[in-house]
């Protein structure tokens, strides 16, 4: 049987390294979590929330699923969402999407990809959404690209049109939503300028692109 010794291995170093830098880290976890911000983002192995923000466990709430979508049928994303707004009280949701995601530049093929299809299939309404912007880019990889800043911003749409996020305003609660895009080729976060604070905000943002 393969237990991936070497995993767990790399976790007891881990947790060693953390008790000698921070003696009270865990014993303060454990009591609670109490973070700020929460992170929608991709599956994508190579983009990992926690590590490209520079935070520890315990300070982002994390949902993650291929190409970052919030769907309004969604019951696992949405259920993520309530809990972080109306629990853990969080200030700050972050849609974040990368560069070279590869559900995105899935959507663009034409061809089967097979149950994932379904999946795509947002991504593909978000292409037809925004096709006057996409034609303009005839080089793939630069459309892909632009389709991965679109989707973000559609998202980030999404969220505020959630009734998660929009009871929580109503209540007066202290909630923002942003964009970010993440490229891998050089570990650098990029802010999208969509950032929402209230529904009024949501209606603007959205007669901006379109």
């Amino acid at each position: 049987m393969n237990r991936l010794e070497h995993l767990l291995e790399n976790n007891k170093k881990w947790s060693a390294k953390i008790k000698a830098e921070r003696p009270n880290f865990f014993p303060d976890l454990a009591k609670q979590q109490t973070p700020e911000y929460a992170w929608i983002g991709c599956s994508d192995s190579r983009v990992s929330a926690s590590n490209i923000v520079g935070l520890l466990p315990g300070d982002i709430f994390v949902h993650r699923n291929v190409a970052n979508q919030v769907i309004h049928t969604d019951l696992n994303c949405l259920s993520v969402l309530q809990f972080a707004v109306e629990a853990l009280k969080v200030k700050h949701i972050i849609v974040c999407g990368h560069y070279g995601c590869g559900g995105v530049i899935a959507a663009l093929e034409d061809k089967r990809h097979g149950l994932i299809d379904n999946w795509l299939r947002h991504i593909q309404d978000t292409a037809n959404l925004y096709d006057r912007i996409l034609a303009k880019f005839e080089d793939k990889n630069k459309k892909s690209d632009k389709l991965c800043e679109l989707n973000v911003i559609e998202q980030v749409l999404n969220v505020g049109a959630t009734t998660v996020v929009q009871d929580a305003w109503n209540r007066g609660q202290n909630l923002t939503v942003h964009g970010w895009i993440y490229s891998i080729k050089d570990g650098i976060i990029s802010d999208l300028d969509v950032c929402l604070e209230n529904e009024a905000e949501l209606k603007i943002l959205r007669k901006r692109f379109l």
